[in-house]
């Protein structure tokens, strides 16, 4: 139960801090950050494949939050690569 509480803490701490760090974040920077979040997004994604293929050891929830946390961690790389492209289409010259 000790460790419950302890991982719930650190889920709330860390949506507190991300929201107050998003909140900050001028306009003009937003876009850089992102494509650089890509890289992060990235390990999330490795460690939620690692998770999702866990099968018959940690049970049937481990396996069912691995694969939503692949979907989610997916879209997130998959929209960060499509928003630095049109970002840096914005900076290219025109032929």
């Amino acid at each position: 139960m000790d460790m419950m509480i302890m991982q719930v803490s650190l889920f709330v701490l860390a949506v507190i801090l991300g929201v107050e760090l998003i909140t900050k974040v001028p306009a003009t920077l937003h876009t850089p950050l992102m494509s650089g979040s890509n890289a992060i997004s990235g390990i999330t994604l490795v460690g939620a494949l690692l998770a999702a293929g866990s099968g018959e050891v940690s049970g049937l929830w481990v396996s069912v939050l691995g694969m939503i946390a692949v979907t989610l961690a997916t879209i997130n790389v998959v929209g960060g690569f499509m928003v630095t492209n049109r970002m840096l289409r914005m900076f290219s010259r025109r032929g």
